[in-house]
């Protein structure tokens, strides 16, 4: 009996960390369209899931030609679609920064994170393309996805919870990049979730003043 009511009490507590639409409107809206994406990638003809993540990624030669639009529908994309883990954090990180510092604070930060990331680390592509050390098929290379709006969003909640938490977060982010750097499969993209981090980090003193939910100090 005592088992079932812990089973029973996890449960609950799982269930309350899940956006809503009256508590995290942002959160809940954003996930509803990550499915819808999700699901494309996984049931919609090859071809134009490609050709739609093309047209939505936001490599040097897009933003070059249409930036605004390349920004935002490249963060509407998981990579890895529904497999990736990403999508199943997405809906516990988000919801519990927007039920600290509410939807517009949560979407601004996600934002930061995702486009000066994103900014950040194509911007010296085109510079290299234009300079010759990287060849021109460097500037359609596919960049999509959540994850360095999600990794902001992560670094940035760490700052609001209680000091255990936040340090438990951000040695596991930390170990996580190391090894991505050390690995260095995608160097692109590893320095990207590197600077998403940092952004999230440089989110703490402005959140913290708008904070509906004080972390605790010890």
């Amino acid at each position: 009996m005592l088992a079932w009511r812990g089973r029973r009490g996890w449960g609950a507590r799982l269930a309350s960390a899940l956006p809503t639409p009256a508590r995290t409107p942002f959160t809940f809206c954003y996930a509803v369209v990550l499915l819808a994406t999700g699901l494309f990638i996984l049931w919609g003809d090859p071809g134009a899931v490609h050709g739609a993540l093309e047209g939505s990624s936001s490599d040097a030669s897009n933003l070059a030609h249409r930036p605004l639009f390349a920004l935002v529908t490249s963060g509407i994309w998981v990579a890895g679609g529904l497999t990736s883990p990403s999508i199943a954090l997405f809906p516990f990180v988000l919801g519990a920064l927007e039920r600290r510092v509410g939807a517009w604070r949560t979407a601004a930060v996600f934002a930061l994170g995702h486009v000066l990331a994103t900014l950040f680390t194509e911007l010296p592509v085109a510079a290299a393309v234009a300079s010759g050390h990287l060849p021109p098929s460097s500037l359609d290379r596919l960049d999509y996805g959540i994850s360095y709006g999600l990794l902001a969003s992560l670094a940035a909640l760490a700052g609001l919870l209680v000091r255990k938490v936040r340090w438990a977060i951000l040695v596991s982010l930390g170990a996580v990049l190391a090894l991505d750097l050390i690995e260095l499969a995608d160097p692109l993209t590893n320095w990207g979730h590197v600077l998403a981090v940092l952004i999230g980090l440089a989110c703490w003193s402005p959140l913290r003043s708008g904070s509906t939910r004080h972390p605790e100090q010890r």
